[in-house]
């Protein structure tokens, strides 16, 4: 079977599964699909003449396009001008993650680039430098989360992998292009040198002995202790969960997750006031870091709050809601966006009853907080009211807080010509730091 009649399969029966998933497809024509005649294992070049394609398709290419174009409201088709759009608006939206699942033949191959793919699935036999080039659109490295890719093969391709890092590298570079077996990573290993490497069960065990959960820790030594084994924890859960063996071996129960980890950020703030206190650099000591983009990437949204609340409001008995309302403060103190909202979550709780409808009273209440929160900055501060309002709608319709610029300027009150203590500089820091904490109070929330 061609390739492209594979990708047609494929296609057809994601589609036919009624998935969420937001689905495309693209292929060109080649006069050989076959990798292994051409030397080095080439790719062929992306065509884009549909002209040359087999009737059905192209019959089914447009098919698949106007499926596209119901979805995205755009007007592509397989004519000249138009498929070539149709291919640049699917590059885009595939590295803005509005696509889930992209099946291609002769296509993204070779030249795309695209950091935030993270696995890819191989249908065909693959070799020398095609494979070089294939497997690279999913191993970009992205940030400390994305480290590496995954690719999930078909076909047996581990010999011609081999062949190819060795061809392209050298005789070492399996050991370090390749992440090691899932086992490794849980259990430990030996590695080359003969030294023993924790595995995920090794590190757990350790921080439950070392720092239960039932136990105050006491002492700066302790707790720069478990900043770095619980980092190490992160760092191994994260490369961990790219395995599909991961899924139920987590070992720490959501609850004790989130409980080590708002000790870490209990922490995290303690030293990171502290060393603003000191002017301090980041990082406790030379070797100790937080794994801030770690502890990130585990969200919790509002919106899931808020249901917690609805079956809290719903609960049989007083038991029930007390459980309900522990995880709730679990949620907020285990998340660093939810933190800073916090005081306005708890405060809204204490006024829900069985009456209260949670959705629409969560808003109401949310901008009048809001509103009254900002009218007290602007009175204490003497900003200028209208300049202020406008100032914080644009920041939040940007999703940032500017404050260079002259639009930061003009909400300051006026100041003397004569400063000679500064006084101007301060007050702009002082209001930037109280709107910077209203804003991110507010961010993601109203």
């Amino acid at each position: 079977m061609s390739s492209i009649e594979s990708a047609k399969r494929y296609y057809t029966e994601f589609q036919s599964r009624n998935t969420d998933l937001k689905i495309a497809t693209i292929f060109s024509f080649t006069e050989s699909e076959c990798v292994e005649d051409s030397p080095m294992g080439l790719l062929p070049d992306e065509d884009f003449d549909t002209s040359k394609m087999e009737p059905s398709s192209k019959q089914f290419l447009e098919a698949v396009i106007q499926d596209y174009n119901d979805h995205f409201g755009t007007s592509y088709d397989t004519s000249a001008d138009k498929f070539e759009n149709y291919y640049k608006d699917l590059s885009c939206r595939v590295k803005n993650r509005e696509i889930d699942l992209l099946i291609v033949v002769n296509m993204f191959l070779t030249g795309f680039d695209a950091t935030t793919l993270n696995t890819l699935w191989v249908d065909k036999n693959l070799r020398h430098h095609g494979l070089i080039q294939a497997f690279s659109r999913t191993n970009r490295i992205l940030n400390s989360i994305k480290k590496h890719g995954n690719i999930i093969c078909f076909r047996d391709l581990e010999k011609a992998t081999d062949e190819a890092l060795k061809l392209f590298g050298n005789d070492d570079v399996l050991d370090v292009v390749l992440l090691r077996p899932y086992n490794d990573y849980y259990h430990g290993w030996t590695d080359g040198s003969g030294t023993e490497q924790s595995g995920y069960v090794d590190l757990i065990d350790k921080l439950k002995g070392n720092f239960p959960l039932t136990e105050t820790m006491t002492g700066e030594q302790a707790e720069k202790d478990f900043i770095g084994l619980w980092g190490e924890c992160l760092r191994r859960n994260n490369l961990l969960s790219s395995f599909d063996e991961f899924a139920g071996q987590e070992i720490l129960s959501e609850m004790e997750f989130q409980d080590y980890q708002s000790l870490y950020l209990d922490l995290y703030e303690k030293y990171r006031k502290s060393r603003g206190e000191r002017g301090q650099k980041e990082g406790i000591a030379d070797d100790i870091e937080f794994e801030i983009e770690l502890v990130k990437q585990i969200t919790v949204n509002i919106d899931y709050i808020l249901n917690l609340m609805a079956r809290g409001q719903k609960a049989k008995n007083a038991e029930e809601q007390k459980i309900l309302s522990k995880q709730i403060e679990q949620h907020i103190d285990s998340n660093m966006e939810m933190r800073s909202k916090k005081d306005l979550i708890m405060k809204f709780m204490s006024k829900i009853n069985v009456d209260t409808r949670i959705s629409e009273e969560w808003r109401e209440f949310i901008d009048e907080q809001k509103a009254n929160e900002l009218e007290v900055i602007i009175a204490e501060e003497n900003l200028h009211p209208e300049k202020t309002r406008d100032y914080l709608a644009s920041a939040f319709r940007d999703g940032e807080l500017r404050s260079k610029g002259t639009r930061f300027a003009s909400i300051m009150p006026p100041t003397t010509m004569f400063d000679a203590d500064n006084i101007k500089e301060k007050k702009k820091h002082l209001v930037l730091e109280k709107l910077e904490q209203y804003f991110e109070k507010y961010w993601l929330i109203s």
